[in-house]
This record gives structure tokens, sequence and C-alpha cells, in this order.
């Protein structure tokens, strides 16, 4: 029988994305054989996370400080726009170095299937910002699956009766896979290689 301390630390790190019972359980065991000033930075690191970080007013990526690093760069092209899905999106593209726009996170994608709609991510900010000028071209860079697609899909209907040009990343990302995953070669080639939609 687990003692409850432990069994509830389990039961909290199996909530997490990808863990499962077997690696909560081993997560749990590493950090009861580490140092209590190891778990003591850990949990500060989780509390810090929870209560400094926020949504950038300009992009919704998540920052520190407002607006965030990216939308406050003198060195970036704001008539250039990228669209994802999540703001752990940016990273992937980031590491091509290839991209010198701005962002746009849409905080998810359309499900119908899951009673996700427009009105649930930020279509209505990116249509804001493109109807508030200067942006040339959005680079639609929604996950290459279903729910992707379509969101796609719908972005470009949208923007069809502005006269900025709407592209989507290139293929060669996989079919049903995330960005989050995507190396920065694969990246850098979808980038290059993006389309009119």
């Amino acid at each position: 029988m687990t003692a409850p301390p432990l069994a509830n630390l389990i039961n909290e790190l199996s909530k997490l994305p990808g863990i499962g019972g077997k690696s909560a359980s081993r997560l749990a065991y590493y950090l009861l054989k580490r140092p209590a000033a190891e778990a003591e930075t850990l949990a500060q690191a989780i509390l810090d996370v929870k209560s400094k970080i926020i949504r950038c007013s300009a992009c919704n990526n998540m920052t520190d400080v407002d607006p965030c690093a990216i939308c406050s760069d003198p060195r970036r092209d704001p008539s250039l726009l990228c669209v994802v899905e999540e703001a752990f999106n940016i990273p992937t593209i980031e590491q091509t170095r290839d991209f010198k726009g701005v962002y746009h996170v849409l905080l998810g994608a359309l499900s119908p299937l899951k009673g996700i709609g427009p009105q649930d991510i930020d279509v209505a900010g990116l249509l804001k910002r493109v109807q508030s000028g200067g942006v040339r071209e959005v680079i639609v860079a929604t996950n290459p699956n279903v729910e992707g697609e379509a969101t796609a899909s719908y972005i470009a209907q949208q923007l069809r009766s502005t006269n900025v040009r709407t592209t989507r990343l290139a293929f060669g990302l996989p079919v049903g896979g995330d960005l989050e995953y995507a190396d920065h070669v694969t990246m850098s080639k979808a980038l290059e290689g993006r389309r009119e939609i």
C-alpha cells in the first residue's frame, strides 16, 4: 500500500499530458530520493509560472512582460504575421531562425466534435489586427491535422475580403502530427514552402 502523500503526488503527476500511471510513479519516487531543496526549487518554479506568466495583450503569447519580447522587438517585421494554435508552437518556429515576423496565438483550434467553434478561439483578435492595417501576409501555421486544417480554412475564408496575402505552411510536416514535435529542419522547409490558401 502506497503512503497517502506519495499516492497523492503520483495522482497529481499522472494528470500531466503524456504522463501515465507508471511514469507518474517513477517521477514521484525519483523526487522522493532527491534532496528537499530540489523539490522546493521545483515547487517554486511551478508557483512562479502560475503567478508571473501572463498573456501578451498583442499576440496571446505567454510572457512575463507585456507586450512580449517578440512583439516589442524592433527588429521583427510586424507586417508578417504567423498564426499558431498555442504558445508552445512558437519556440518550434523560432528555432529555425528564419522567421522574422510576429505571431498571433489562437488559443486552440476549431473542433466541432469537441464543441469548439470560432467564438472559442481568438480569430476575432486576429481579424482586428489585420483590419487595423500594416499586415501584408498572414502565415497560417496550424497543426496538419483535421482541426488545424479546419481552422486554416476558416481563417482563409475570413481573410478573403482583405488585401492581405494568406499562406499556409508547406507540407513536410507530418499529417496528424503536432508542431511542437517538428525538428528545426522540417519546420524551416515548411516555412520556405508555404503556399496561398
